[in-house]
């Protein structure tokens, strides 16, 4: 692959991520455990995967600061502004799928 197609691949890429980041920051509504019952990974889990990317080219990124970045603002305010209690049946059905080891 040319250096111009890795260029254009990361462009779009990059585009990609933050169209879904505005998409998360526009469906606050949707819960974490909406979204790891449905798709199987959430905020926290793309907040752990830019940390892993990072590390991967050699920088450093804070989890928490990967946080703010997936979230918008700092987790904690997040979580007092717009996360809900877990229903007995979105628990049931994540620790159907997520059984403790």
């Amino acid at each position: 692959m040319s250096n111009e197609s890795i260029s254009t691949t990361i462009r779009i890429e990059s585009q990609v991520f933050r169209k879904l980041l505005q998409h998360f920051d526009a469906r606050k509504d949707v819960q974490n455990i909406d979204l790891m019952n449905l798709a199987g990974f959430c905020r926290n889990c793309l907040s752990k995967w830019y940390v892993a990317a990072a590390a991967e080219i050699g920088k450093q990124i804070d989890y928490e600061a990967a946080r703010e970045i997936v979230y918008g603002m700092p987790y904690e305010e997040w979580k007092e502004r717009f996360q809900t209690p877990a229903s007995t049946s979105q628990i049931a059905q994540f620790e159907s799928k997520h059984p403790k080891s």
